[in-house]
């Protein structure tokens, strides 16, 4: 909760501010007390964004802004870090099972505590939810597997075909965890003729059919959804698994990362079948979104269960040590007690500096500065951050996206490269302003800079921003 009443781009703004458009465009809808343009503005916002997964997270956002009687984005973001814990919770129970229960307290531990899961926490988008929900699904296959009864059975299924309508890239971890827990379980031969299997699988799969039945056949707006995640050709490059190292260190770190192998290695052989089906959901995860998961750190948050999960075995380890070597069991769990609370402090801590260290809410005045500028000057193309998304949401301002390095290197890999001159046409044609707010783009875009500079006048500018005059 730590200065939730910022502004969201601590943590990948980009999302967020995704979620964040929809969520408004629903509630100014119907909202009271809204001048008709910003009503017009925000549904049309709303509706220019794409549809993957259902929109579930912003339409709770709503039913919290129309409690409140306004779209404050900490309401959502409260929710999220709500899920973050209740995952939490469903994975101490889970490895108190599997493990035990100090085993539990280091997963617990490592899930809430980890600064990058702690920013993940507080984020509007989908992910956190997400999160619970596999926490949730872990748990009952888990139980599932101890006591194979039609509880844990229907659990699995409704968690499990709930974490994939969440998200779709779920049905990796859904599907590796099933599958390895009932091939643990029984025989190809019996599992096909085990109504509980079929309980599961039936209800993990059915919700994400029926959505897309009517994403695909019935409206056709799921269609276009699809391309532009898997590039086979990167499956060879040694620097996309490169990419992947380092997105992984940037998540969870490389010492995190060993010990969770080296706990996966000694996790109990009677009860690491989900953990195993995890670890092989996650490779196949990896290997076919490989554009994305070697650009964009947060596809590798269900990681964060998997390594909390998977080290739990050194938790025991430690405790069992202690207690060998002192005559009471008091004393080392004292130790260990004080121990666990010195880390876990020290990492709220820097967590806590790291949230305090910057303060976004001028960046919305001067949002709103550029707003009030050209909202009824002209068309506005922009090299911004967020795609627009801070334009649109905070200054009011409709734009065009003028492409970063990173979306021309993209274009390039899907077999469309551009020269400078084609790009700087198609995006500026009819447009009456050039908008800079994204200064390490202007930086990088030597070819841009130089060419704005020697052809075109500067219109206005301010601290964040330059706007230049294409009609000029």
């Amino acid at each position: 909760m730590e200065d939730i009443t910022d502004l969201p781009l601590d943590f990948h703004p980009t999302r967020q501010l995704f979620s964040a458009l929809k969520a408004r465009g629903i509630y100014y809808q119907n909202a009271p007390n809204i001048p008709k343009w910003q009503r017009d503005m925000a549904v049309h916002q709303w509706k220019l964004q794409a549809t993957i997964e259902p929109e579930f997270v912003e339409r709770l956002a709503v039913f919290a802004y129309n409690k409140a009687g306004e779209a404050s984005l900490a309401l959502p973001r409260i929710f999220s870090a709500i899920f973050w814990v209740t995952g939490g919770i469903f994975l101490f129970f889970t490895t108190k099972r599997l493990v035990s229960p100090d085993g539990a307290l280091l997963t617990a531990s490592i899930y809430l505590y980890l600064p990058y899961g702690v920013f993940a926490s507080r984020s509007f988008q989908p992910d956190p939810l997400m999160v619970m929900l596999i926490a949730a699904f872990i748990w009952a296959s888990a139980g599932w597997e101890d006591e194979r009864n039609w509880k844990f059975a229907i659990f699995a299924g409704l968690f499990g075909g709930l974490a994939i309508l969440v998200k779709m890239i779920t049905v990796f971890f859904v599907a590796g965890g099933t599958v390895v827990v009932v091939l643990r379980a029984k025989s190809l031969k019996e599992a096909f003729k085990d109504a509980q299997i079929w309980t599961i699988a039936i209800l993990a799969l059915l919700p994400i059919a029926l959505y897309f039945f009517y994403g695909i056949v019935l409206d056709g707006f799921l269609t276009q959804q699809f391309g532009g995640r898997f590039f086979p050709a990167m499956l060879i490059q040694p620097s996309f698994y490169l990419r992947w190292g380092l997105k992984l260190d940037a998540v969870v770190g490389y010492a995190l990362i060993a010990l969770s192998i080296i706990g996966t290695l000694i996790f109990p052989k009677k009860k690491n079948g989900i953990l195993h089906g995890l670890w092989l959901g996650y490779i196949f995860y990896g290997l076919y979104f490989n554009y994305h998961f070697s650009t964009h750190d947060y596809y590798q948050i269900p990681f964060i269960i998997i390594v909390a999960l998977a080290i739990a075995p050194l938790g025991e380890i430690i405790s069992k040590t202690l207690r060998s070597r002192v005559s009471t069991s008091f004393f080392p769990r004292l130790i260990l007690l004080f121990a666990w609370t010195l880390a876990l402090l020290g990492a709220a801590w820097t967590v806590r500096s790291h949230m305090r260290a910057v303060d976004y809410r001028p960046l919305a005045e001067s949002y709103r500065e550029i707003g009030d500028i050209l909202r009824d000057e002209g068309s506005v193309v922009a090299l911004s951050k967020d795609y627009g998304y801070r334009l649109n949401y905070w200054g009011w301002l409709n734009t065009t996206h003028f492409p970063s390095a990173g979306d021309l290197w993209y274009q390039e890999k899907r077999g469309d490269p551009q020269s400078f001159a084609q790009v700087f046409d198609k995006h500026t044609k009819n447009r009456v302003f050039f908008l800079v707010t994204d200064f390490e783009e202007w930086e990088k875009q030597v070819e841009l800079r130089e060419y704005l500079l020697a052809n075109y006048s500067l219109y206005a500018d301010g601290e964040n921003y330059l706007i230049f005059s294409l009609s000029e």
